[in-house]
């Protein structure tokens, strides 16, 4: 009980702090939101600040597990059709998770109070990004799907645009279609591209069926 309670806390916390920061979540709102009172809240948390770094240690945890990371890498394409897919699977749980989108508002509020924040905000929106797929596009060279160059600037060049992309789902949900057919559209220009001569045949058989 005591387990759930807690959840239910950062849940209610991180739906706060992602619409209206952390400075304009208070307490005291937080608590009646979940029918709890103060005393309750702070048999789990000694403060909202306790309640923030909770809350970011818990989404970093989620993040990593669910759409990957540095550390926990998705496994290396076996196709140009395979880096696509894998592309925008991870897209489409991106923009439609919605505890990731309220971490990814909550990360922008927030960037430029607190350092923690700041630092995660680089992270997710830029360099893990480009630290998760320049392995990913060092072994697709190694298996000759991706002509030979920087895997780390071939990572940033790719996953740059479609950080812009997912932002824009963010600020004008109106557009999440538009947005995603974008990001596919980019994709496979990027393979058309950057493909090897043996990525490209097999590419192109596969699109062709």
């Amino acid at each position: 009980m005591a387990k759930d309670t807690k959840a239910r806390i950062l849940g209610a916390a991180l739906e706060m702090f992602s619409q209206r920061g952390y400075a304009g979540t208070n307490i005291r709102e937080l608590t009646a939101s979940l029918g709890l009172g103060k005393s309750s809240m702070y048999r789990h948390f000694e403060s909202k600040e306790e309640i923030w770094d909770a809350l970011l240690d818990e989404m970093i945890a989620y993040y990593a597990t669910r759409f990957g990371s540095a550390e926990h890498l998705p496994p290396v394409p076996d196709s140009l059709e395979g880096l696509v897919g894998m592309t925008l699977r991870m897209v489409d749980f991106t923009v439609h998770d919605a505890r990731i989108i309220m971490t990814r508002k909550l990360l922008t509020i927030e960037q430029f109070r607190d350092e923690r924040a700041r630092s995660l905000a680089t992270k997710h929106f830029l360099t893990g990004l480009t630290d998760m797929f320049t392995p990913i596009f060092a072994g697709m060279m190694e298996k000759g799907l991706i002509r030979r160059d920087d895997p780390a600037m071939l990572a940033l060049a790719y996953t740059a645009p479609i950080s812009a992309l997912i932002h824009l789902c963010d600020r004008e949900p109106e557009k999440t279609d538009d947005a995603l057919r974008q990001i596919e559209a980019f994709s496979r220009h990027f393979v058309r591209v950057y493909g090897a001569e043996r990525g490209i045949r097999q590419y192109t058989s596969t699109t062709s069926l």
